[in-house]
């Protein structure tokens, strides 16, 4: 997911100053040598030897020539910008999707016909770039036209209250999302076709799955009441049409998880202010440990190894890490890892309570192949920063950087492209990564519709 560049781009950076100076120099002496029909355009070298869109490139040769109106450079059949030129170096700026990285270098005449051409049999090693784009639902700019309807991938509506993104363990083709009041739903990419999930609950917060051979669907109820279930299990055998509760009374449930090891779930109470244990071969359940703060939503992420969980307090705008206790099968208390608990967020990039989050909900993580050769965590942390518009990224260390969102120096809206320059979220709570697809799906609530961020041309 991330490129080491900057010895590439500092060492870029050199080469097009020194070709700016040169040329100036050239200019100021009367020393610049014009296309000598003569003489073959030839193409020696260039680089760097990789790159993606938007990237610098500078190529070397010899007869390029010193009119920039005159001189094409077309790089994997795009049609590439060119900077500067002068006889025998040409820099110029990669285009998108110029996949094949062949480049070609052409003279033009005074009509614009082509009266010279030059290529290179190396390839430029085209690096795709991640884009942002709109998977499903209908986009509407008055809001109180939107239609919330069944239906095929190009025409199933708006989704109102998009909350919790999750797969179904045995069948990655359905991909399920609560939308806290609003009616749940599957996501068949089989059948392209988004249908309702009807669970019968009037404010479903959390899916979630056993980890037993059935690997029933947890789903979890955010009511009001101290005498109603919180949990419920509903059965795949069913086909998730029938459900037991959890013989637990519990209110204000937001955040759920299961142990991926020993399969324990673990719930939050909103005005209870707790974590609670939950064991489904013993029926036990329990305290785990008491939350900072009551009356806050607090969103649970645990490590597919099971070894940590991210705890997400929506409503103090920061992230705890709960380490777990195999000896115990706990979850102990929790320590603060990123962002600092406050009754305003904020937006900041940083390492740990120098960064500034505005009610964090549902993340993910996406394993990092850059970290196999140090050892240790492999596992980047992707959440939705609902208050900021804006998907955020933490490293196992605790640094927070801006992943996709707030495009061109903004903050809301909607807009396609580019991850940080051009793209835009209104309110996103729910996101998960499809390992099936190599994407991510972003639920971009506040313009009801699933975003996608993958690689260009995917």
């Amino acid at each position: 997911m991330k490129t080491r560049c900057w010895p590439i781009q500092g060492m870029l950076a050199v080469l097009i100053m020194l070709f700016f100076v040169q040329c100036k120099d050239d200019n100021d002496g009367q020393q610049e040598v014009g296309y000598d029909p003569a003489k073959p355009v030839l193409i020696t070298d260039f680089f760097p030897k990789e790159g993606g869109a938007g990237s610098n490139l500078v190529i070397y040769g010899d007869n390029f020539g010193n009119d920039l109106s005159k001189t094409k450079v077309v790089i994997g059949g795009k049609t590439a910008k060119v900077i500067g030129v002068k006889n025998n170096s040409l820099y110029c700026v990669i285009p998108e999707k110029a996949y094949d990285g062949d480049i070609q270098i052409s003279l033009l005449g005074e009509n614009g016909d082509e009266i010279a051409q030059a290529a290179i049999e190396e390839r430029f090693s085209y690096t795709k770039k991640w884009l942002v784009s709109t998977f499903l639902g209908k986009y509407y700019e008055v809001s109180n036209n939107r239609e919330n309807k069944e239906g095929p991938f190009n025409d199933c509506g708006a989704f109102e209250g998009m909350l919790w993104f999750t797969f179904d363990p045995k069948n990655p083709n359905h991909l399920y999302f609560t939308a806290d009041t609003k009616n749940s739903r599957l996501v068949d990419f089989e059948k392209e076709y988004v249908g309702y999930f009807r669970t019968g609950l009037d404010r479903v917060s959390i899916f979630n799955w056993r980890i037993d051979g059935n690997q029933d669907m947890i789903v979890s109820h955010n009511q009001t009441s101290d005498t109603r279930y919180g949990n419920y299990i509903f059965s795949r055998q069913s086909n998730f049409a029938q459900n037991t509760p959890i013989p637990v009374y519990a209110r204000g449930v937001n955040g759920t998880m299961v142990h991926p090891k020993n399969g324990e779930l673990y719930y939050s109470r909103y005005r209870a202010g707790d974590i609670r244990r939950y064991d489904f071969e013993s029926q036990e359940d329990k305290l785990a440990f008491a939350n900072p703060y009551s009356a806050v939503a607090v969103y649970m992420v645990v490590h597919p190894s099971g070894d940590y969980a991210y705890l997400l307090e929506y409503e103090r705008h920061y992230i705890m890490r709960t380490d777990y206790d195999y000896e115990r099968k706990i979850f102990t208390t929790p320590y603060t890892i990123a962002g600092t608990a406050s009754t305003t967020g904020g937006y900041a990039d940083g390492v740990g309570t120098n960064a500034l989050l505005n009610n964090p909900v549902q993340g993910v993580f996406v394993k990092n192949p850059e970290y196999e050769e140090f050892g240790g965590d492999q596992y980047d942390f992707y959440f939705c920063d609902k208050g900021n518009h804006a998907v955020r990224r933490m490293t196992p260390q605790g640094r927070v950087s801006t992943f996709a969102g707030r495009g061109n120096n903004g903050t809301s809206g909607y807009v396609d492209g580019d991850l940080r320059t051009e793209a835009r979220f209104s309110s996103p709570q729910a996101i998960i990564y499809d390992e099936l697809r190599e994407c991510f799906y972003v639920g971009d609530t506040g313009n009801w519709i699933i975003r996608k961020i993958a690689k260009e041309g995917e």
